[in-house]
């Protein structure tokens, strides 16, 4: 079933924006047509729709009673109240291919030789601009990460489980760029307090040293 959000057609700008989020509506913009519409929505139903298809599932847009099938292309939020200020859609038809940026998950580690040797996954690459039909974009990417086992082990981007009809959009990506890698944490802690340990020494050392020369 596709997600669907209601928009009226709006005038307020500027300043009048104020006023109209302050009655409880998110002001909006839908892109992609002859000229951008100017809209606006309830803000419970708009937030509840963005958290659901985020950037990378479409959405049904009903405008003046008109459908048209869109999907999130920018959402402005409050950097202190974390509400959402404004969102920009893009009209797409179903027949097209679209970009959109898509959630990497990575699955299955707690099974890893890494896992059972106590060491820990980092995720450095959370999502990937990928490019299909509306209707074939995924919600997430899938990346298996049974298979590390050992400190020097990566995911890459050749990892991906791709599903059929998608692609990676963005060329300058290459199948080596690291999703993920491994790493002991208690090794690193190990080494942070050798590091510790030889501080106050290394500063002796030199307050030592400045005496002497004088």
């Amino acid at each position: 079933m596709s997600i669907q959000l209601s928009l009226d057609k709006r005038e307020a700008t500027g300043k009048q924006l104020k006023a109209l989020r302050a009655a409880g509506q998110i002001p909006s913009v839908v892109y992609g047509g002859e000229m951008p519409i100017m809209t606006t929505s309830a803000y419970n139903e708009t937030d509840k729709v963005l958290r659901e298809v985020g950037y990378h599932s479409p959405v049904e847009l009903s405008i003046a009673g008109q459908v048209q099938l869109a999907i999130v292309k920018n959402v402005d939020i409050d950097p202190v109240s974390r509400r959402v200020l404004n969102v920009e859609f893009q009209a797409i038809s179903a027949d097209e291919v679209v970009e959109a940026t898509t959630p990497i998950r990575i699955v299955d580690f707690e099974a890893s030789g890494a896992a059972k040797k106590h060491y820990v996954i980092l995720q450095v690459m959370e999502e990937v601009e990928i490019k299909a039909r509306p209707s074939d974009l995924p919600e997430e990417i899938i990346v298996d990460g049974s298979k590390l086992a050992e400190l020097d082990d990566r995911l890459t981007l050749a990892d991906l489980q791709m599903p059929a009809n998608v692609a990676i959009a963005d060329k300058e990506l290459e199948n080596t760029t690291v999703i993920a890698n491994v790493y002991d944490p208690a090794a690193e802690a190990a080494a942070r307090e050798a590091e510790d340990q030889a501080a106050p020494a290394e500063a002796v050392a030199e307050t030592s040293a400045e005496a002497s020369a004088e």
